[in-house]
This record gives structure tokens, C-alpha cells and sequence, in this order.
């Protein structure tokens, strides 16, 4: 039977038409049996296929998405996956925290005040120094200032006047400008800076004239409190910190209550009164808004038509707490408001939102909106989340609503992730499913995104059972199974290109190593690379790794060789190719896996085997191992791959081999280890890097 790889035999194509004239004329005449039938087959076909995939018989289990059968064409095209089960995600709140906020807030406010914007408070010492101040923020520390002005606040709510003037306030004698001056800088800073024994006993009477019991029970801690330098900055820290977040808390009870805010934003309808120091201590839009001059820096209310009170109201309860509470259902209103005015820290929640509470059902939608707005860090965490997780991502409903080109970028990906190229055409099926009548004539094109030489015998039966269905659904004229087999039974296997194999972005790769010849009991070093291309879920905790070759290195067999990855590239270094005593090796090679290809590198300054390799700051540190059977050494020679050289470092406190080594915190700590002339080696071993 001759045959090319363009066209099919032309006995298959005429029973191919047969059988599908077949099924047209048992579904025009109403043949429910003929069509149970097929369906009873073409369950069973996908029961086994399900079970080879790690899958409950008949379920998408990972997905959450039944995959059904039809009962006729007229009902369907053949597998439908039903809508995800996953409903309700966005009542599911996340209340997100910014640790950093209190601090960067402050930090702003102090700048106001420095420059002397937005200050709504003179106060006036005894002896005539005044100082412009905020008035939120020093009532929020002082009872005697909130007690002296809140008639004043009460006046204006009960005459309804939202104006709220500058005011001022004369001090008792017992406030000098040296205290002042500590009380303010406490009030933005969280600490009395200016503390010192000639000092203290003016910043206590300030303290206890205004009615700042923190303060006393700061400068009573310095009187009490021994320690040296260094400790006491770092105990400054924290509690300035602490005392900041209370001052926050304490605004935010002054917002909550209404008291003294001074501007009234109209969204939408809604008026929400806010204090305006503190939106533009927050918003980089509200600081253009209040501090440059424009018009709305002198209004008492302010229009904001293009705004939702829904998207904003969160924001400006932020500006106040640092929290932020976030769901699917408002996280991408939010973030585009976040942008729109500039809430940098807010913004960096949302985003933090996205990537940690990202599922199936959320990341193409986090990946459409990355793409929106050009962030392409998001993106690429949202597209590596699809391609790691695309069968669940294809139970989704989210899925269904995808652009057929969209759809065929994502399957062409040589990085997608599934259980079987099965499950890609269960995937086109059903996105074309979803709404067969207008897609079905797209069908043909997505299937040239599956791979069908990579299929079994039995996953292709399948293929074929549902192509019949498809070619036999309404009047729709299409054409798939062809192509589908051709590429199957045909395809050039001497190439790899022809089969396409899928290479997952991060893959576990086998490198070298010896084997055991089971016929003559002889152990036999190899150069062979293999990678972990799929792990399928059995029975229980059953794990099958399905491995497929990657090719093999330009060097000798080697085994108790090092490898390490860095920067998109495979090392391999030293080793041994025999077990005698001069088989030690020193070689050092890089693999290019987009190139598919190998560079030889400079030689180590040491012979080495059955020793470590770790990466730390783009550099290969080798570290310990053998050079000779029953000989260890105690050097440790790092990689620079910018000068193709190897450098001594600092060496280890004892020569040992077989150690295992892991980065943390700008060290390599070393564990275990054996050394052959006295005994194991210790744990914990750190080596400071160069």
C-alpha cells in the first residue's frame, strides 16, 4: 500500500466516509440503540484513558468538571465539561496586611511638615515660637489638644459648615520650644529624637502638659533602661515603629469619627470625608491635587465623576490602617483604581493578592489583566501558572470564554504541563463544546496545536470516537480526523521536531551516573541526560515518572560528578569515569538547553569526585570531595562564567567528601559529609562566601 505523508491511503478516507454516512443515516432514522452503543464504547475507551492519566474513571477530578458523554449529536458534539464548581470565589475575603505602611506613611507626613504643606494647626509657646503642624496628627497623640478643639469640631457638625478653618492654639508656660519640638518629632517619627539630659525634664513637662502619657513612658524607659550602642538603635527602631501604628490607629478613630476632616470627596453620589494630609500622605494623585496650586487645594469639596465610591472607599480606608480586604470579585477594580490614583502601597497588596491567592479559576483572568496594563512580571507568573496547571485551568468556565487564539498560543507552548496530549484535545473538545455552533469551524485550526504522535494507541481510539461525532454534528461541513491520523501514523520519527515533545519551564533533569549491568553483575558509568517529562497519579500515593531522553555529554561516562543550574544553564564538573585510582576528573562543562548544545569549559584547579556544587551570586562553588579513592581535600574553588576561570576561596575547617550545601542568607552552610582518616564530618559547617 503506497501512501506519502501528504495524503491518506485512499482505502482509509472511503471507510472513513462510510463509517460517518453510517452515523448520519442512525441519527436521521432515530437509532437510539446504534447511538447507546457508541457511547457505551467510547465510555469505555475514556474510563482506561482516564485511569493512565492518574484520574477517577470517567471524571476530571482535578479540574472539578464532569466529562460526560452526549446522548445524541443534536445534544452535543461528544465530551462537555461542565461549568467549574468553584462559585462564590469572591466572597471568599482576604484581609492584606502592609507591614512596611505605617513607616512609608509617616515618612511622608514628616516631609509635609517639613516643607510646611498641608498644616492646619499653629501652635504658639509662651514666649511667641510657633510651629504649623497637622492637626491629626498631633490630636491623635495629645488628649489636651483633642479636648481643647473638639467644642470647636462640635460647633461646625451641628451648624453643618464642612469648612474647616486653619486654627491655632496658645500653650501654657509649661511648654518651651524645646519640648515642642520633641513632642512634634515623636508625633511623626514615633521617637524623641532630641533626648538628652539636658533636655529630658523640658520634653516631660511638654508631655504632661499636652496630655501624652507615651512620651513619659518613653523618657521614664531611657532612665531605666542600660544598653550599648547598637542594641538601643535597634530597640529605638522597633519601638518607634509600634508607636507609629498606634498614631495611625488613633487617626483612624479621628476619621471614623468624623472629627476634623477637612475635605469631602463626591463619588458618585457619595460624599466620604477625609482628612486631605493624609490621602496625599498615601496617594501620589491627592499630593498633585492638594499641594501644587490646583483648584481643589482650596475647595471644601471635591468631585470625583469618574470614580466608583465602591473602588475607592477601600483605598481610603487603607490610607488610614494600611489593610486592605480583597477578593476576586473587587481585587481587579481596585488595582485599576490603585493605578489610576496612584496607591503605590495599595497597588503592591493587590498585586501580592493576585499571585499568592491565584487558582484555576482566577489566572486567566489575572493573566488577561497583566497583559492590560503591560505588567510583565504578573503575566509571566499568570501564563507559567496556566501552562503548570492546565488541565484544572480547562475545567474552568473561565477557559471556555478564551479567543481561539489565544487558546492555540497557549497549547502550541512547548512549556504546557499535562498528564497525556490527551488531555489538550479534551481541552479544545471542550472549549468548542461550549458553544459548538460558532466554533466548530475553528476546530480545525486548534487541533493543529495538539500532538498527536505523542498519543497511545488507545488515547488516539478516543480521538478518533469523537472526531466522528464532530464531523457528524448538524450540517457543519469539517474535516479533522484526516489530519488528526496522518500526523499519528505518519509523522517522521527521526526527528524531534517532528514529535514536538513538550519541555516543561523548570524540568528535573538526570545527568550521567552509573548503572548496574544485570548480566554480568558489572557496574557501567553512562553519558546520558534524561529529563522527568510528566508525573502521572496512580492508586493511593502510586507515582508513575514517565522519562524521556535529552541527549548525552560531549565527555567521557562520568558518576560522583557535580551539577548545578544557573542563569537558564546546566554545569557539570568533575566526577569520575572508573573506579580505580587515577580516574578522577577536573573537566567542567555548560549545556545551552534552548540551543541544544554543550561548551567546554576552563578545568578546575583540583581533581574532584563525590563533592558538592552550589550556586550563590551567578558564581559555581565546588566545594570538598575526593581526589583519590581514600583521599579528601578541604579546598573550595568558585566559577566566574564572565572570565571562564576558576579561583581557590576560603577552605573548610577539615577535608571531607560526600557533603551536602544549601544558600541561606548570603552564606553556604554545609551539612554532613564523611571524612575517610577520622570520622563523619559536623553539621552546620559555614563557609562566608568570598
Amino acid at each position: 500500500m503506497e501512501f506519502t505523508c501528504r495524503y491518506l491511503p485512499m482505502e482509509w478516507e472511503d471507510r472513513w466516509r462510510r463509517e460517518k454516512e453510517k452515523r448520519k443515516r442512525v441519527i436521521e432514522e432515530g437509532g437510539e440503540e446504534g447511538i447507546e452503543q457508541d457511547n457505551c464504547e467510547l465510555r469505555r475507551i475514556m474510563a482506561y484513558n482516564d485511569s493512565r492519566m492518574g484520574l477517577t474513571s470517567g471524571r476530571a477530578k482535578k479540574g472539578g468538571s464532569e466529562v460526560r458523554i452526549s446522548g445524541t449529536s443534536q445534544e452535543g458534539i461528544g465530551v462537555n465539561m461542565s461549568e467549574d464548581t468553584h462559585q462564590g470565589l469572591g466572597d471568599n475575603v482576604h484581609i492584606y496586611c502592609s507591614k512596611t505602611y505605617p513607616k512609608e506613611v509617616f515618612v511622608a507626613l514628616k516631609e509635609f511638615w517639613d516643607l510646611s504643606l498641608l498644616t492646619d494647626l499653629t501652635l504658639t509657646t509662651h514666649n511667641g515660637n510657633t510651629f504649623d503642624v497637622h492637626l491629626p496628627i498631633l490630636a491623635a497623640i495629645s488628649s489636651f489638644v483633642r479636648e481643647r478643639l473638639s467644642d470647636e469640631s462640635e460647633e461646625q457638625s451641628d451648624n453643618g459648615n464642612v469648612e474647616v478653618p486653619r486654627r491655632s492654639l496658645s500653650l501654657s508656660p509649661e511648654v518651651d520650644h524645646v519640648g515642642l519640638q520633641a513632642v512634634l518629632e515623636f508625633a511623626y517619627t514615633g521617637a524623641v529624637l532630641s533626648s538628652n539630659k539636658d533636655s529630658i525634664a523640658s520634653i516631660m513637662a511638654a508631655a504632661q502638659a499636652l496630655g501624652i502619657p507615651r512620651i513619659l513612658d518613653l523618657c521614664n524607659n531611657e532612665k531605666t533602661t542600660k544598653e550599648d550602642g547598637s542594641s538601643k538603635k535597634e530597640a529605638q527602631n522597633i519601638f518607634a515603629l509600634e508607636e507609629m501604628k498606634i498614631t495611625l490607629q488613633s487617626i483612624k478613630q479621628l476619621w471614623a469619627d468624623r472629627v476634623w476632616c477637612d475635605v469631602i470627596l463626591d463619588v458618585d453620589g457619595a460624599l466620604l470625608h477625609v482628612h486631605r494630609v493624609i490621602l496625599a500622605a498615601s496617594s501620589d494623585y491627592f499630593r498633585g491635587m492638594f499641594t501644587c496650586g490646583m483648584r481643589e487645594s482650596y475647595q471644601t469639596c471635591v468631585a470625583l465623576p469618574f470614580l466608583l465610591a465602591s473602588e475607592l472607599e477601600p483605598l481610603i480606608s487603607f490610607s488610614y490602617s494600611g489593610t486592605l480586604p480583597l477578593s476576586w470579585d473587587c481585587v481587579f477594580e481596585i488595582t485599576c483604581t490603585a493605578l489610576q490614583l496612584q496607591f503605590q502601597s495599595a497597588l503592591l497588596l493587590c498585586l501580592d493578592f493576585m499571585r499568592k491567592e491565584m487558582d484555576a479559576s482566577s489566572c486567566l483572568d489575572v493573566a488577561s489583566f497583566a497583559e492590560a496594563y503591560e505588567m510583565r512580571e504578573l503575566l509571566e507568573e499568570a501564563n507559567d501558572f496556566v501552562m503548570k496547571n492546565f488541565w484544572e485551568v480547562s475545567a474552568t468556565s473561565k477557559f471556555h470564554h478564551l479567543p481561539a487564539e489565544k487558546l492555540l498560543d497557549i497549547i502550541r507552548c512547548d512549556g504546557l504541563c499535562v498528564p497525556s496530549e490527551l488531555a489538550v484535545f479534551r481541552a479544545v473538545i471542550s472549549w468548542v463544546e461550549a458553544d459548538p455552533e460558532e466554533r466548530l469551524g475553528q476546530a480545525g485550526l486548534l487541533m493543529t496545536g495538539v500532538r498527536f504522535p505523542l498519543m497511545t494507541f488507545r488515547e488516539f481510539r478516543e480521538v478518533r470516537a469523537i472526531n466522528l461525532r464532530l464531523e457528524c454534528f448538524g450540517n457543519k461541513k469539517v474535516e479533522l480526523y484526516g489530519s488528526a491520523l496522518k500526523e499519528f501514523g505518519f509523522s517522521l520519527p527521526n526527528t524531534q521536531d517532528q514529535c514536538r515533545v513538550r519541555h516543561p519551564k523548570d524540568a528535573l533533569i538526570l545527568v550521567g551516573g552509573d548503572q548496574l549491568n544485570p548480566d554480568v553483575g558489572q557496574r557501567i558509568p553512562s553519558r546520558e541526560l534524561w529529563f522527568a517529562n510528566s508525573l502521572r497519579s496512580g492508586t493511593g500515593l502510586v507515582k508513575e515518572m514517565e522519562w524521556r531522553r535529552l541527549g548525552e555529554m560531549p565527555d567521557k561516562p562520568k558518576f560522583r560528578h557535580g551539577v548545578a543550574a544557573m542563569v537558564g544553564r546546566l554545569y557539570v564538573v568533575g566526577g569520575c569515569y572508573f573506579y580505580a585510582k587515577d580516574d578522577m576528573m577536573k573537566s567542567a562543562y555548560s549545556y545551552d538547553p534552548v540551543q541544544d548544545s554543550w561548551k567546554r569549559l576552563a578545568d578546575m584547579q583540583e581533581f574532584r569526585s563525590n563533592f558538592s556544587v552550589v550556586v550563590h551570586e551567578e558564581r559555581l562553588y565546588a566545594i570538598g570531595g575526593d581526589k583519590d579513592i581514600n583521599t579528601n581535600v578541604d579546598s573550595v574553588e568558585t566559577y566566574n562564567p564572565d572570565t571562564d576561570s576558576w579561583s581557590f576561596v576560603q577552605p573548610l575547617d577539615q577535608a571531607l567528601s560526600g557533603n551536602a550545601v544549601t544558600v541561606i542568607d548570603g552564606g553556604i552552610f554545609i551539612s554532613g559529609g564523611f571524612n575517610w582518616h577520622t570520622q563523619p564530618a559536623e553539621n552546620h559547617r559555614l563557609l562566608v562566601s568570598g
